[in-house]
């Protein structure tokens, strides 16, 4: 039986990205061990995934201990992996894969880290599918095996009868009216340069609701309850009405068994709208200024997944430079982002959605 570690410590989107190398492999080899190393936060992204036999949990005392990291690292040898692949790339990865002592070790080219792997693969740097970059680059990995089956490139969250009965009985306790349209709202980015202003976010949920008469639930973590507050608040009175804004999911299990009963996920890119796509939930998504849009404009089809970027309405605002180039203006281009530019789009969107 071979035994393979796929390796992804960053954030939730990427260790969902990374969890197809993960589904493909137990296509490709169904007896194999697939175990999935990652950071302890990201572990209900991948809970409940019949691909993955293992997740390995990169803790943080690995950092601040040399020994636990050195007896963390010994017992990585001692599992007799024949396939590492690492899509993270970084010294802790590096470090992972060194000491694996894998007959094959996999990962993107880099100069300075080459010796280190058996097969590498140079990162694309334009998309050549509606996938993404992110998606396309991970599946790079993969090109060292084979399946009859062909191999599918679509992240997959797995929720269990009993959470999505939990996340109904929510709502219905709630008093949700399934009759409307109800969408989960992205309110928040996961940091200032990737949150869409709260008076512009206002006026687009006052769009929504003025649209559709839907019902708005917001996904915000207990600790950015007075940001969700002062959205809610910059909002019409016909609007708030329509949020539900004390409904807080408890964990990032249960925001996807409330997510799974939703119509659509609206708002910031991040974790949250890749989660919704994990989930077969359509999506339209307003990049931040800054994040290059065609690596996570993933399964965007003009329809179900829409996304908007400053950079495509108005190029001129960023000139020959790349969005991430202009990361230190991403404030200051947040103010040409008006909903003007985002609302007609979003209108279209919603007569579908």
């Amino acid at each position: 039986m071979k035994k393979i570690l796929v390796i992804q410590q960053k954030m939730i989107g990427d260790v969902l990205a990374s969890s197809i190398l993960c589904n493909n492999l137990k296509t490709a080899y169904p007896d194999a061990q697939i175990d999935y190393l990652i950071y302890p936060f990201t572990k209900p992204v991948v809970e409940n995934n019949p691909n993955i036999d293992n997740l390995l949990l990169f803790k943080e005392e690995f950092r601040k201990s040399k020994k636990a990291l050195l007896h963390f690292l010994v017992s990585i040898r001692k599992t007799k992996y024949d396939i590492v692949i690492d899509a993270y790339g970084k010294l802790e990865s590096n470090l992972v894969v060194g000491m694996s002592g894998a007959k094959k070790k996999i990962g993107f080219r880099k100069s300075y880290t080459n010796f280190l792997y058996t097969d590498t693969f140079r990162a694309l740097s334009k998309p050549k599918t509606s996938a993404g970059l992110a998606i396309e680059n991970r599946m790079l990995l993969l090109e060292p095996f084979s399946s009859k089956i062909p191999f599918d490139n679509h992240p997959k969250i797995f929720l269990t009868e009993e959470e999505i009965k939990n996340g109904k009985e929510i709502l219905t306790k709630n008093n949700i009216d399934f009759s409307k349209k109800v969408y989960m709202i992205g309110a928040l980015g996961s940091g200032n340069n990737k949150t869409y202003p709260f008076p512009y976010m206002a006026k687009i949920l006052d769009a929504i609701v003025a649209k559709t008469d839907a019902t708005l639930l917001f996904n915000y973590m207990p600790s950015q309850s007075k940001e969700a507050q002062q959205i809610f608040e910059l909002c019409q009175p016909e609007t708030q009405k329509n949020i539900k804004i004390d409904i807080v999911p408890g964990s990032i299990r249960e925001f996807l068994s409330i997510t799974y009963h939703c119509n659509a996920l609206i708002g910031n890119e991040g974790g949250a709208v890749n989660m919704a796509k994990a989930l077969y939930k359509p999506t339209f998504t307003i990049f931040s200024t800054w994040i290059k849009k065609e690596a996570w404009n993933a399964f965007e089809d003009g329809s179900d997944n829409v996304s908007v970027h400053l950079k495509d309405l108005k190029p001129e605002l960023y000139g020959k430079k790349s969005a991430k180039e202009m990361k230190d203006q991403a404030m200051k281009l947040y103010e040409a982002f008006t909903p003007e530019l985002i609302i007609p789009e979003l209108e279209s969107y919603l007569e579908k959605n």
